[in-house]
């Protein structure tokens, strides 16, 4: 998260109110603008991350490290409980724009057979792509969001439709 805590032990909420003498806003404020790669390096984007670890920078290679390994984790827990990984996809900010992080998260994936094409995955572009080998056991796959499109789309689904997800007339 570029600014807001990922998983974290609950009691920590526990420790910062009692310790830090911390109230519910100053809370609030903690968790969800000061923490993550905010927290970590001082930055929020990923660019100025990247920046600062070309610079040499260990506490910002330590963020991108914890960061990659977070992604790493979630994938391995998903693919556990789906019986395996098909089709991984990287969407939204990083996702999209990151060469940098997907090539971090797809050598450590490894192991499932995930084969990343390096220029594939350098080149920018607005359209979704595959930037898996083709022989990765796993399809690689780059998609751009358009969140507003998607809300649109859904919008005029419930107006034609003429009622709510429960079924009420609207």
């Amino acid at each position: 998260m570029g600014s807001r805590t990922g998983d974290i032990d609950p009691a920590a909420v526990f420790h910062l109110i009692r310790n830090a003498h911390m109230d519910v806003d100053e809370l609030d404020d903690l968790f969800n603008k000061k923490s993550g790669m905010m927290g970590m390096t001082g930055f929020g984007d990923m660019r100025e991350v990247h920046r600062l670890v070309a610079e040499g920078d260990e506490n910002a290679k330590l963020a991108l490290d914890i960061y990659v390994h977070r992604i790493v984790s979630y994938i391995g827990a998903y693919t556990a409980q789906l019986g395996g990984l098909d089709v991984l996809t990287f969407t939204a900010g990083v996702g999209e724009n990151d060469e940098i992080v997907r090539r971090m998260v797809c050598e450590k994936l490894a192991p499932f057979g995930v084969k990343l094409d390096m220029e594939k995955n350098d080149a920018r572009s607005k359209e979704p792509r595959v930037i898996s080998t083709p022989d990765s056991s796993v399809t690689v796959v780059v998609y751009p969001t358009n969140e507003e499109l998607a809300i649109a789309r859904r919008a005029n689904e419930i107006v034609e439709a003429g009622e709510d997800k429960y079924g009420n007339k609207i």
